[in-house]
């Protein structure tokens, strides 16, 4: 571990020299104002201030205690016309791996790799309190290098990512709830379903729609005004996540991978892939690591 400066915290990968896991405060936007696209996992926890933020291809305004959460490779942009005060988690693959971990702890799919929600919850006075309390705690850590400090490092980030995870959840429940218009979460709902059951055989948003035995332009409609996305933007992020989870997870060859989500041309999956994750499948395996069996946590 090396301390870069009072605010800020490292813990270095031993086995390559890359960052595994870092913490940091900051007091403006300088870190978040270009477009991002990190091999890590990111939390942003802004405590004071606000602004927008673009994630992917759509644009959200925020206000003071947001907590953001960033795949690997998932391009954002914070802007604020004042100051943003809070602070940053990044942890890589190597240090706590998602994807082995989303089954237990329901992380994959809910706080990170959804591509139905926005990147970011806001944070109530009891998560604010947990927030604080465990990331003094990960301050004190690794200014204090101890036995097994890798185990309780995890452990605290554990902490953080279940309580994000629940609040987002209960924050999404509410939302829903509170909806006047109850066919639109339905009708959401089973567009959720059919993609979550056919993107890796139908591509196209009319495919969705013939599904759902609705209009296209309906179904664009409502899905816009809900998630802020397109029907295909919504498709295409479904299929990158799961490209990168093969990618990562397993051996795979490119074709197979592309011919496993329906395509048979292994160029132009590349190219997909490419155009949506902004690298190249082999890039992508070669900068977020292989951990098939072998990473950590």
């Amino acid at each position: 571990m090396s301390m870069l400066n009072p605010t800020s915290f490292t813990m270095v990968n031993p086995l390559n020299g890359s960052e595994a896991f870092k913490l940091f405060s900051f007091a403006d936007n300088s870190y978040f104002n270009q477009i991002q696209r990190n091999n890590f996992f990111s939390l942003i926890w802004v405590t004071n201030g606000s602004g927008k933020v673009k994630a992917d291809v759509s644009e959200y305004d925020f206000t003071e205690n947001s907590l953001f959460s960033f795949a690997p490779y998932q391009p954002y942009m914070i802007s604020a016309d004042m100051p943003i005060n809070g602070i940053a988690i990044y942890f890589h693959f190597d240090f706590f791996c998602i994807h082995k971990h989303h089954k237990d702890l329901e992380l994959n799919g809910v706080l990170y790799n959804n591509v139905f929600l926005p990147p970011f919850i806001n944070v109530d006075a009891k998560a604010s309190a947990t927030f604080a309390m465990v990331c003094d705690q990960i301050k004190t850590e690794m200014q204090n290098p101890a036995p097994a400090q890798y185990e309780l490092l995890v452990t605290y980030l554990k902490i953080l990512l279940i309580t994000a995870t629940r609040l987002k959840i209960e924050q999404q429940s509410v939302k829903f709830a509170t909806t006047n218009d109850k066919t639109e979460p339905f009708i959401l709902q089973k567009l959720k379903d059919a993609i979550e059951l056919n993107f890796r055989t139908k591509h196209s948003a009319s495919e969705y729609a013939n599904l759902l035995f609705i209009s296209s332009k309906a179904l664009a409609k409502i899905t816009k005004s809900h998630f802020n996305k397109t029907i295909s933007s919504l498709i295409n992020e479904r299929i990158i996540i799961e490209a990168k989870r093969e990618l990562y997870l397993t051996n795979k060859t490119v074709k197979e991978i592309a011919y496993e989500l329906g395509y048979e041309d292994e160029y132009y999956f590349s190219r997909f892939f490419k155009i949506n994750a902004d690298v190249s499948p082999q890039a992508y395996r070669a900068t977020v690591g292989f951990g098939k069996g072998g990473a950590q946590g």
